[in-house]
């Protein structure tokens, strides 16, 4: 599945809240959230508008490891409407 090239780091942290992330902090330019939902995890998202690919794939990735799905059913949870 393709990822959006135009996504911000904000519209990203928006859309992880459906896997219960929430904002920890944010210093700058970089935004810490955590979840509790399967082990405490945390990841940091640039406030970047927009996102590099190689960057939100990566984001992406350890999302879909910790939540034990596949990248793909992860991408579709998050960007299908």
């Amino acid at each position: 599945m393709k990822l959006p090239r135009d996504l911000s780091g904000s519209e990203l942290a928006k859309l992880l809240e459906r896997f219960d992330y929430n904002l920890n902090h944010q210093t700058g330019s970089h935004i810490r959230l955590t979840t509790e939902r399967n082990g405490e995890h945390h990841i940091t998202i640039p406030a970047h508008n927009p996102l590099k690919i190689g960057t939100l794939s990566a984001i992406l990735k350890a999302v879909s490891e910790h939540m034990n799905l596949s990248r793909d059913e992860l991408i579709s949870e998050l960007f299908q409407k």
